[in-house]
């Protein structure tokens, strides 16, 4: 089924936002103390409990913090357990590439400004938690640090509101990658993802595809990428409803600070859509060339 096909009835269902988050801890006086004293959000329920049911679950503390608009943030401490050997030690971690299945796993909270996110930046420092620097990733701006678990918290304000070609575009990217995932039995590299994505726009307009292909959605934050592309002799630049497609008959290369990118969003320069081969992709050059 596509994510367009749903009943209708289903349509009419839609959440209120989120009510709390909860994770477990084994360090209840440094949780209650970080969260309460040094992000200043207020304590504001406690359950306590002789376990839950079952004989193996122990008894528990159960506790919520205020996070702004009806939603909390929660804790588990389970009395008489240890913390897993998984969590020792995290607390001082970094974000390394090897911590990227657990620091998936985080909460972000949302502020107005960036006069806030700086000021919030400011008040974790002068506490002593070691913060991000600020770091734009597309439609946000984010900072990040630890809790005393290690568990990553987030604190981002929005660049832009999304729009409706964000989420047409979000459903094809999804679509071709679930398409490639039954095909192939898992996803190994995303260059195919864009490369499929590519050929659904294509067929989409049924356009010819002899040639190296990259599609930009046109939203703000991949505009350089466009403006770039016009400079350049070898490129044609055309108009594709919510994309833009730029096509070339040879290599073509980008360099990321001539076009005032991020890491963040630099990586996920070809989200649109690619129809050719990555020769190189580094931090700081990519270069593409038409399929053999």
């Amino acid at each position: 089924m596509k994510m367009s096909d749903m009943p209708a009835a289903d349509h009419a269902l839609c959440l209120r936002g989120v009510d709390h988050t909860a994770r477990p801890t084994w360090k209840l006086r440094e949780t209650v103390e970080f969260y309460r004293d040094v992000l200043g959000l207020p304590l504001i329920h406690t359950i306590s409990a002789r376990g839950w049911g079952p004989a193996t679950h122990p008894d528990f503390l159960h506790f919520f913090f205020d996070s702004g608009n009806g939603s909390t943030i929660a804790f588990f401490y389970y009395l008489g357990s240890g913390e897993p050997e998984t969590l020792k030690g995290r607390a001082a971690h970094p974000p390394r590439p090897d911590d990227h299945v657990f620091d998936a796993t985080h909460t972000a909270w949302l502020v107005d400004t960036q006069e806030e996110l700086q000021a919030w930046k400011s008040r974790l420092e002068s506490r002593g938690v070691e913060v991000s620097v600020e770091t734009a990733h597309e439609v946000i701006e984010s900072i990040y640090f630890r809790d005393p678990n290690g568990y990553f918290i987030e604190i981002t304000r929005k660049l832009r509101a999304l729009e409706p070609l964000d989420a047409h575009d979000a459903a094809a990217t999804l679509e071709a990658a679930i398409e490639l995932e039954a095909r192939e039995r898992g996803l190994a590299r995303i260059d195919d993802v864009w490369a499929r994505k590519a050929a659904r726009i294509v067929k989409q307009f049924e356009a010819d595809s002899p040639q190296l292909q990259i599609f930009v959605l046109n939203v703000p934050e991949f505009a350089s990428l466009i403006d770039a592309a016009r400079k350049l002799a070898i490129c044609r630049v055309e108009e594709r409803g919510e994309y833009t497609e730029i096509s070339a008959t040879e290599p073509v290369s980008f360099e990321r600070r001539a076009l005032g990118l991020k890491p963040a969003v630099w990586y996920g320069l070809f989200t649109g859509g690619l129809n050719g081969r990555i020769e190189c992709f580094d931090r700081d050059v990519v270069r593409i060339a038409p399929r053999g």
